[in-house]
């Protein structure tokens, strides 16, 4: 009974409405502008929050790449978090949202559970060597890896742990080099800070690094003497937004700001 009380007040309604000049349809619920032109109210998309996580060293192409997507996909905010690649993993891996993931090097992937992309994918987007970042002009004469021993000055590296510093110890290990660093730092950001702010003479960065910052000259370390870092990127969910972003970071776009600022693409 109440279901038939229903339907009979919606013809009540309807009948009203045509009898008063109205429309019971609602497509025809429309507004004529005065150049004649209808126009329909459309609703606003869903707000999407997509949270990325990503190396330090992805800090200025990732800012630049969220805000390019969000210009260009209403109603999505991109939520960056950088820090140090294995710090990141092991949040992860603790329960940290994350839709996407990017590391330095492929070690800090060994932190995350073993079945982290089953629901995802995973994609080698660029690759990166350490480079030695000195003071402009670089008056300390810095030359290569040896001047890491050298008592006269200062030098800084990332802390063992993390994959710059990983790749630092690698590279002297492989030279016979004791280096005696005056710090090391929690990430490469922190570590070049160290020059910026003119606290130390010398420091191992990677290469894209360098590029990026206006402050700080470089020593590039010769490829025999260094070490290439492979950038997984690797999406968790299909969600169509981090699918999307994840797409937009591997394509065109991402690799124009991957390669503007330093980095070098996977050989295919």
């Amino acid at each position: 009974m109440k279901r038939l009380l229903q339907a009979s007040t919606g013809i009540a309604v309807a009948l009203t409405l045509v009898a008063c000049g109205g429309s019971a349809d609602p497509a025809e619920d429309e507004t004529t502008t005065p150049a004649g032109e209808t126009t329909t109210d459309a609703a606003p998309a869903e707000p999407v929050t997509i949270t990325v996580l990503a190396a330090a060293s992805l800090t200025d192409v990732f800012t630049e790449l969220a805000e390019a997507y969000e210009a260009e996909h209403e109603g999505v905010t991109v939520e960056l978090s950088f820090g140090s690649s294995t710090t990141l993993a092991q949040q992860i891996a603790e329960g940290v949202d994350a839709d996407i993931f990017a590391s330095a090097g492929t070690g800090a992937l060994d932190s995350l559970p073993e079945d982290y992309a089953a629901n995802g994918g995973e994609e080698v987007i660029a690759t990166n060597v350490l480079e030695i970042a000195v003071q402009p002009g670089n008056p300390s004469g810095i030359t290569g890896l040896e001047d890491f021993t050298r008592s006269d000055i200062d030098t800084v590296l990332c802390e063992s742990e993390v994959p710059c510093g990983r790749a630092a110890d690698q590279a002297f290990e492989a030279q016979n080099i004791t280096p005696t660093p005056a710090s090391r730092e929690i990430d490469v950001r922190a570590t070049l800070a160290k020059i910026t702010l003119k606290e130390a003479d010398a420091a191992i960065v990677y290469q894209s690094d360098v590029v990026a910052e206006d402050g700080v000259d470089g020593v590039q370390i010769p490829l025999d003497q260094n070490v290439v870092l492979e950038y997984p990127l690797v999406w968790f969910n299909t969600d169509e937004h981090t699918v999307g972003l994840a797409e937009f970071i591997a394509g065109p776009a991402g690799e124009k700001s991957l390669t503007n600022l330093g980095f070098s693409l996977p050989t295919p």
